[in-house]
């Protein structure tokens, strides 16, 4: 285990020290102590960081992410119910936004006047009756 201080993990993970701070209060890091004024960190914390960031590019709030961590310097495991869960959440999402993209075509659609004419707007309502076993 290797120890790197406050400084070093702003360094290499972009995180802000404030946010780090952040972090330890809500119990997702917790510092080794320090060395004069400066937090020392196990250089897991960079792995956990990098586990927080992705947990939030999910769309995870940080507790949720918080309950996915183990506690401390142990080793790092993850709630796969969750993770299935989070990945079904952003397969609706993917879902809409094609559905969003086909809407913004058939509102703008050359095509014809009224928009459930529109070729774009035809092909989601067949996408649609498929889905729904018409």
């Amino acid at each position: 285990m290797r120890e790197l201080d406050i400084g070093e993990v702003v360094k290499r993970s972009g995180v802000p020290a404030s946010t780090l701070r952040y972090y330890e209060q809500l119990g997702l890091l917790q510092s080794l102590g320090r060395r004069g004024l400066r937090r020392q960190y196990d250089d897991q914390v960079l792995e956990r960081l990098a586990l927080i960031g992705l947990g939030q590019s999910a769309g995870l709030s940080l507790q949720q992410i918080g309950l996915s961590l183990p506690p401390q310097h142990g080793c790092i495991t993850l709630d796969r119910e969750a993770l299935l869960a989070q990945a079904d959440v952003l397969q609706q999402i993917s879902q809409l936004q094609r559905v969003r993209r086909h809407l913004q075509r058939a509102a703008a659609c050359p095509e014809a006047q009224d928009a459930r004419q529109c070729g774009s707007f035809r092909k989601l309502l067949r996408a649609q009756q498929r889905l729904a076993g018409g």
